[in-house]
């Protein structure tokens, strides 16, 4: 059951996503010239994209997974590529547009069925794997940890999922943030210990069955995001 907190932090993303930062959103997943900060969050957002793809079996075929926060898809159609059938949802419709019109025309043996709405929706169904790039960066870690365990209930073999880890850069971003014009901030980014959030991964009863594996950083200029998996044991 998604918590209070879940559903306004929700609700400011669907917003900034949708409207406010559609443009900058677009030009950044592109291969666009973009500036000396931007180009590093494009560079950290790929390697952190590559690590997520190392970490999920290299033949998908028959599989079925979530790209929980599919954005505008790089992460889904390279799972297809390799034969996932892979459903991939966002909250925000422009940028579920922009996968759609960004769509390979082939893509082998796999399959996208881009979708807007909620990754907690549980009408979509199991997964084998469920991957969610960067969209948990703006939840505190209880939340993280309820959004995880409702998942995990209808998935059989990994999520993949980042968060931010708390660093003393990423502490300083987000006071910067704050005093910015409210027309301009995007939506907080949570800096979250990890010691804290595996405790908490640890209790939650809804994760007896699992147990945290990987974890990797990736640190780029203005771009920084910690990778775990956990895995059924």
């Amino acid at each position: 059951m998604p918590t209070a907190t879940y559903a306004e932090r929700r609700g400011q993303l669907e917003t900034y996503f949708d409207r406010t930062a559609v443009e900058a959103w677009s030009r950044l997943t592109s291969d666009a010239p973009v500036g000396r900060i931007r180009a590093t969050v494009r560079a950290g957002r790929d390697r952190m994209r590559s690590t997520i793809l190392d970490w999920l079996p290299a033949d998908l075929r028959g599989r079925r997974m979530l790209d929980a926060g599919c954005g505008t898809g790089a992460l889904a159609v390279e799972a297809a590529r390799r034969g996932a059938n892979v459903l991939a949802i966002d909250l925000s419709p422009t940028l579920v547009g922009l996968a759609g019109e960004r769509l390979p025309h082939h893509l082998g043996d796999g399959s996208i069925d881009f979708r807007v709405g909620d990754m907690l929706d549980p009408g979509l169904g199991e997964f084998d794997h469920v991957v969610g790039m960067d969209s948990l960066v703006h939840y505190d870690a209880a939340d993280i940890v309820r959004v995880v365990a409702g998942l995990a209930a209808r998935t059989r073999h990994s999520m993949v999922f980042t968060f931010a880890p708390k660093t003393t850069l990423l502490a300083l971003m987000h006071a910067v943030g704050r005093v910015l014009p409210r027309g301009q901030r995007a939506p907080a980014i949570e800096p979250v210990r990890e010691a804290t959030l595996r405790h908490l991964l640890e209790r939650e009863p809804g994760l007896e069955a699992w147990y945290a594996d990987r974890t990797a950083r990736v640190a780029c200029g203005f771009y920084t995001s910690q990778a775990l998996e956990i895995a059924r044991g």
